[in-house]
């Protein structure tokens, strides 16, 4: 059957026109994905898709929050087992003093030249207690502080409390007038130095479960946003042949469409 020549309807333009304009927005999507990077920018490219990025962001989001709990935590004990074992050192050289003070031979001055020196030091535990602060948290002041690791969720996964380590609370003597006195206080510095291993063993515990859980959680941060890529990331190198096979198809349509609104003219040639 033979095409009718109309100079009303162009059936072969219309054609064209609406290859062109699938070509053109099928241009426009690859041009998008290559500027944004996504493939998935928004609900309009898949709303399912997008909806479980999102929650997964979220999840991301929630995880630098635990990071940053967890690097304060982990700066807390760290300070506090520093001092820890400041003082540590302080009670070795404490008990060092009072041994020599506990000897019966000691003359009364140089009882006291120690005693002086033990009560400089002793001195020294109570500001390096007080020194112990990050962030205004100490876990070795009295009524010290704690610290936690949470989860993504908010919840608290585990606990690390402090302990006094001041002088009086280890039981340091003040003084030692004697020999006698001076050998009851090697006894309790004794207890004191087996207080504070306790803590540094605590502590030191504790930090190392901290890290522990800082490596998990980057780790599930990093797989959760390899995830989230694998979803809606574009693949460049696909998208970019993409472009240039839809770049040709657009100047193959333009030619065409110009051929097609050329039909109607040769109605002219039945004329001449």
């Amino acid at each position: 059957m033979a095409l009718a020549f109309s100079v009303n309807t162009n059936p072969g333009a219309l054609t064209a026109l609406k290859a062109l304009n699938s070509t053109n927005q099928s241009l426009s999507v690859t041009q998008n994905r290559i500027n944004t990077g996504f493939k998935v920018a928004g609900a309009a490219d898949g709303a399912a898709i997008f909806a479980i990025a999102q929650n997964l962001r979220a999840d991301v989001g929630g995880l630098n929050a635990v990071q940053q709990v967890l690097d304060r935590s982990i700066s807390v004990v760290d300070v506090a087992l520093n001092a820890a074992e400041t003082i540590s050192d302080l009670l070795v050289s404490l008990r060092e003093k009072a041994v020599a003070a506990s000897d019966p031979g000691l003359d009364a001055a140089s009882r006291t030249a120690l005693q002086d020196e033990f009560q400089q030091i002793r001195a020294q535990i109570d500001s390096t207690v007080a020194s112990a602060d990050f962030n205004g948290t100490n876990l070795i002041k009295a009524t010290p502080d704690s610290v936690s690791a949470i989860n993504v969720n908010g919840s608290t996964v585990f606990t690390i409390t402090g302990q006094d380590l001041g002088a009086a609370t280890l039981g340091v003597a003040s003084a030692f007038a004697t020999a006698t006195a001076a050998a009851a206080a090697v006894t309790s510095l004794d207890t004191a130095v087996t207080t504070v291993n306790t803590v540094l063993s605590k502590l030191g515990s504790g930090q190392n479960r901290l890290q522990l859980q800082k490596d998990f959680t980057t780790n599930l941060k990093d797989s959760l946003e390899v995830g989230i890529g694998n979803l809606v990331d574009a693949d460049l190198a696909r998208e970019s042949a993409s472009l240039q096979a839809l770049q040709v198809k657009q100047q193959l349509g333009l030619q065409a469409l110009g051929i097609a609104n050329q039909a109607p003219s040769s109605v002219l040639a039945l004329f001449r």
